[in-house]
């Protein structure tokens, strides 16, 4: 694998040296530079970008309401309009990102990654990932999920990509509207009260459907994502993985935090005879001290419009066939995901000491004739859309009501006048 070999020279920090670490991050200079922007700039970006994201928001969920009814009418095609608002999301975050977050960002991965990657003539990212799979990484800020859907966009599939989420957030007015639209998946973290209703949710993504959008393989195109350590890296979640650590007997994380097995366990054992594969992804951010965490630094602010973004943002990817992971026995899977986050964390280690991670170059062998896998070392490239104007894509159906509205509304009003009623 490509994590022999790393080492793990540093103990975890205590929480208390956590707490002094993170006093410093107002002393220190901050890792995306100087702020660029003054107030006056940053307040016509935020205006703007709020104006960008509202007006998608708005133009995705009257794209949602027009295809609602399609449900009754046919499932296939509502699935379908669904999946085309869910694309419609995934080209606001890239944008978004692009105008106000520009970043640069940097992929590898190991020998199990080999002919996956292409760096495309004009510097974009192309992936050759499979349409059905459950994807994990570790959460480092809020904003993880934005440039794992790129990844998504990159492969073709942001109209496929399914979130688990907490309950509390279906109810945030259109955007929990929205989310339900999408098929996301909302949980209470009460396992007695989500299996019943997880369950009745995996198997629903193991259906098929003949509509547009519905991928090649017979099944549902599918990217199930799951956070296994259940938040983001922070000065609490951090304590809470320390205690757990502690109770549990075992050593803390680094870099991430323990991961809890259930909930990846129970997917994977639901989707195992429908998804081959499940990726794993391991994020970091350029310039995060140690012992200090990327979402005190890289916040909404900083990033999108002081214009302190990070550097770089880091990917390493693997693959693992999912008939090879223990799935029968919960103590078993429990130890296998427990080796493969200290792989992480190990990982992690290797970016703070040398400024990116481990990178495959090699090439497999040819198959049967076919040709040699090749490994594609580092890839630089950024977060933009395909096109520049593709984003207009996301108006369109708005547009196109709004132009009906109005022509039936100005027949309607030709008829009044001419029955003389008006």
């Amino acid at each position: 694998m490509a994590t022999d070999g790393l080492t793990r020279r540093h103990p975890p920090a205590s929480v208390q040296e956590q707490k002094q670490a993170d006093k410093k991050i107002t002393e220190q200079q901050h890792p995306g530079g100087a702020i660029k922007h003054g107030t006056w700039d940053q307040a016509l970006r935020m205006f703007l970008f709020g104006l960008y994201f509202s007006g998608s928001i708005l133009a995705i969920a009257i794209t949602q309401y027009m295809g609602a009814p399609l449900y009754f009418y046919s499932k296939d095609l509502f699935y379908a309009w669904m999946a085309l608002s869910k694309q419609h999301f995934g080209i606001v975050s890239t944008t978004m990102t692009y105008w106000w977050a520009p970043v640069k960002m940097r992929i590898s991965g190991d020998a199990s990654m080999r002919g996956q990657f292409r760096k495309t003539e004009d510097g974009r990212l192309e992936c050759d990932f499979p349409e059905r799979m459950v994807l994990i990484s570790n959460h480092q800020i809020y904003t993880d999920w934005v440039y794992l859907w790129w990844i998504a966009y990159t492969s073709r599939m942001h109209g496929h990509l399914y979130i688990i989420l907490k309950e509390s957030i279906r109810y945030i007015p259109i955007l929990g509207t929205g989310m339900m639209f999408y098929g996301f998946i909302f949980l209470s973290r009460k396992w007695s009260k989500d299996k019943e209703r997880f369950q009745h949710r995996l198997r629903r993504l193991s259906q098929s459907h003949n509509g547009p959008l519905s991928g090649s393989q017979g099944l549902d195109p599918m990217w199930l994502l799951i956070f296994p350590e259940g938040t983001n890296l922070s000065s609490n979640g951090r304590e809470s993985s320390k205690k757990w650590a502690d109770k549990n007997g075992i050593e803390d994380m680094r870099h991430a935090l323990l991961p809890r097995s259930t909930g990846l366990l129970f997917c994977l054992s639901e989707l195992q005879s429908t998804t081959e594969y499940m990726y794993d992804c391991t994020v970091a951010y350029e310039g995060v001290p140690r012992g200090q965490f990327g979402q005190d630094l890289f916040t909404l602010r900083s990033s999108y419009f002081q214009g302190r973004p990070p550097k770089s943002v880091n990917m390493h990817w693997r693959r693992f066939a999912t008939k090879d992971i223990p799935l029968s026995d919960a103590h078993e899977f429990g130890d296998w995901l427990l080796a493969r986050w200290r792989e992480k964390d190990d990982l992690l280690e290797y970016f703070i000491q040398n400024g990116r991670f481990p990178a495959d170059d090699g090439t497999s062998p040819s198959v049967n004739g076919t040709k040699p896998l090749k490994g594609a070392g580092h890839i630089e490239t950024e977060v933009r859309p395909t096109h520049p104007l593709e984003f207009l894509q996301v108006f369109a159906p708005a547009a196109a009501l709004g132009l009906v509205v109005n022509v039936v509304l100005k027949f309607i009003n030709l008829v009044l006048r001419t029955m003389r009623i008006r």
